[in-house]
C-alpha cells in the first residue's frame, strides 16, 4: 500500500504538532518527514511523544552545511551528530541529505563515507541554486546521483520538481528526464506542482502549477512512498495540506 507523509521541520512545535497528531489519528497521511533544523534536539522528546513513523531530512544549505565544501567538514560533522540522535530517538526509517553546492561530488562523497550514513538518501537537486542560479549544485544528473549511491551506502530520493527544474536548465525535455532519473530505483519520493517551464522549486499546491500530475504518477514506481513538499499557507493550521494530499489520493 502506497504511504504518503507530511513534510514538517523540528521546530514547528506550536501548533502543527498537535494538528499532526490529529490528521494521523484521521488516517489523513502515514509518516512525517522532518527537517532537523541545527541545535533543536530539545524538541525530540515532543515528536517521539506522537508515536508516528519518521523520516528524517538532514539540514542542508540554508543552515550552512555544505557536504560538497571541505572548508565545511567540521561543522557538517557536528550537525549530522545531532541528526543522528533525531535518527535514533525517532526510531526513523530514512534520512534525506543534499550533495551540496559547488565544490565537488567527489568531496560530498569523502564526507558521506567520514560522517558514515544510515540509511542515507541522497535527493537530487536543480542545477542552478534557488538564490543564485550561477551556483551549481551537486546531485544535479542522474550521473553524479549514480555516483554517490555507487560510492556510498546511501540509497535515493527523487525530488520531482528538482528534476523538472534541472531539465530545463539543461534544455531537456522534463517528463523524459524524469523516466530516466526514476531508472535509479528510488526509495522515497518528493512531490509538489509547480510550472513545467520552470528552473526554479515553487512547492506549489497540487491544484495550482501546471505539471501533469497523472503523467508525473504514471512514470513513477508504484508502493514508494511519497513526501507532499507542498506550501503551508497557514501557521497555525494544516488544512491545506490536507486538501493537497486528498486531491492526491484521488489521483492515485
Amino acid at each position: 500500500m502506497l504511504k504518503l507523509g507530511l513534510k514538517l521541520w523540528s521546530i514547528n512545535t506550536d501548533y502543527y504538532l498537535q494538528e499532526a497528531k490529529i490528521l494521523f489519528s484521521k488516517g489523513v497521511y502515514d509518516y512525517i518527514e522532518l527537517y532537523v533544523v541545527p541545535d533543536s534536539t530539545a524538541q525530540i522528546t515532543k515528536w517521539a511523544s506522537l508515536d508516528i513513523p519518521y523520516m528524517l531530512h538532514a539540514p542542508h544549505f540554508a543552515h550552512g552545511v555544505n557536504l560538497a565544501n571541505s572548508e565545511k567538514l567540521e561543522y557538517n560533522k557536528k550537525i549530522y551528530k545531532e541528526v543522528e540522535l533525531f535518527r535514533t530517538e525517532l526510531n526513523a526509517q530514512y534520512t534525506v541529505i543534499h550533495g551540496g553546492i559547488e565544490g565537488s561530488v567527489d568531496e560530498t562523497i569523502k564526507q558521506l563515507k567520514l560522517i558514515n550514513p544510515k540509511n542515507f538518501l541522497i535527493e537530487n537537486k536543480p542545477k542552478g541554486a534557488l538564490f543564485d542560479e550561477n551556483l551549481t549544485c551537486r546531485g544535479y544528473n542522474a550521473e553524479e546521483i549514480e555516483k554517490i549511491i555507487k560510492e556510498t551506502s546511501c540509497g535515493f530520493c527523487l525530488d520531482v520538481s528538482h528534476c523538472i527544474c534541472s531539465a530545463n536548465s539543461q534544455g531537456f525535455n522534463p517528463y523524459e528526464y524524469l523516466a530516466a532519473f526514476n531508472k535509479l530505483n528510488p526509495n522515497l519520493y518528493h512531490l509538489s506542482n509547480g510550472y513545467i517551464s520552470s528552473k526554479t522549486d515553487k512547492h506549489l499546491h497540487f491544484k495550482d502549477g501546471d505539471y501533469d500530475i497523472t503523467r508525473i504518477l504514471n512514470i513513477l514506481s508504484k508502493n514508494v512512498p511519497i513526501s507532499i513538499e507542498t506550501n503551508k499557507d497557514s501557521r497555525e493550521n494544516l488544512d491545506d495540506f490536507e486538501g493537497d494530499i486528498k486531491w492526491l489520493k484521488k489521483m492515485l
